[in-house]
């Protein structure tokens, strides 16, 4: 297959967690842009685009990696963009989450990026060019409380991607960070259920958010484009970055604030206010 690794020409990208959310939405982008998208999920057969090729991948799986890796090799001749955007989101007080819910977050969050990254940096050192795109969080650069799981989870994969943007810059392979605020998709569906008190707080953020995943991913794409290393693509996520780092005193009286309603909901055993929380 002959490909033209500018923008503008065709490119081959796999995206895990291709088959719904977020990563559906940019398959759908990649692919209308007459990119070559191998999709991976968990499911055996998936619905994609056309032109689009489907390959199940579970992404704590090592074989899994190296069989697509074999995939990209014989069907896209190597590979341009690496998206590494399956996960699991979490919360839950730190006194209600159990060390199988740890386990679990990071496996999923943390080492499945990993394995990725893994797996592919030996053909785009190789090739001379790629570029890695890891799809973090909000909650790897701000840290509200009862998210302590999903915030250390989304926080390595923010610093995995500045290391590694150092190792494989030289090799000529890019390397971006996503980081969104919360935005309408059926994330909620992957949450646990070990803390149903902020499980239900986390449910209704999600689906009362003003963006949702196409918008989210037409602004991932903008930034990968313009090779940027750190991309928020939604105002809510750009203002509580801008604030913990520029009034962190406003950003800590913010966090506290939710903490304590937080405490307040726990003794009265009722949620707290939706719209009274952090961004």
């Amino acid at each position: 297959m002959s490909r033209v690794t500018s923008i503008g020409k065709s490119r081959a990208v796999l995206i895990t967690g291709g088959a719904s959310g977020l990563g559906a939405a940019l398959v759908s982008r990649y692919a209308e842009r007459g990119d070559h998208v191998l999709v991976t999920d968990l499911a055996a057969e998936a619905e994609v685009p056309a032109g689009a090729r489907y390959q199940r991948l579970d992404i704590t799986s090592p074989p899994d990696w190296a069989a697509a890796l074999q995939r990209v090799r014989v069907d896209l001749g190597g590979l341009d963009v690496l998206v590494n955007n399956a996960g699991v989101a979490a919360g839950g007080r730190v006194d209600r989450i159990d060390d199988m819910h740890w386990r679990r977050v990071l496996e999923v969050n943390v080492l499945g990026a990993v394995n990725g990254c893994r797996a592919f940096s030996p053909l785009l050192k190789a090739q001379g060019h790629g570029h890695v795109v890891n799809v973090a969080s909000l909650a790897g650069l701000v840290h509200p409380a009862a998210m302590s799981s999903y915030d250390a989870s989304k926080a390595a994969v923010v610093a995995l991607s500045e290391s590694l943007r150092h190792e494989l810059g030289p090799w000529g392979v890019d390397v971006t960070v996503v980081c969104p605020s919360f935005f309408r998709t059926n994330l909620a569906a992957s949450l646990g259920g070990e803390d149903p008190l902020m499980d239900q707080v986390a449910a209704k953020l999600i689906s009362r958010a003003p963006l949702g995943a196409e918008e989210i991913a037409a602004r991932v794409l903008r930034g990968v484009d313009a090779r940027r290393f750190l991309v928020l693509p939604d105002r809510s996520a750009r203002v509580a970055y801008w604030t913990k780092r520029l009034v962190r005193p406003l950003y800590d009286r913010q966090m506290f604030a939710a903490g304590a309603k937080i405490r307040r909901a726990e003794l009265s055993e009722k949620t707290p206010t939706v719209s009274e929380e952090p961004v």
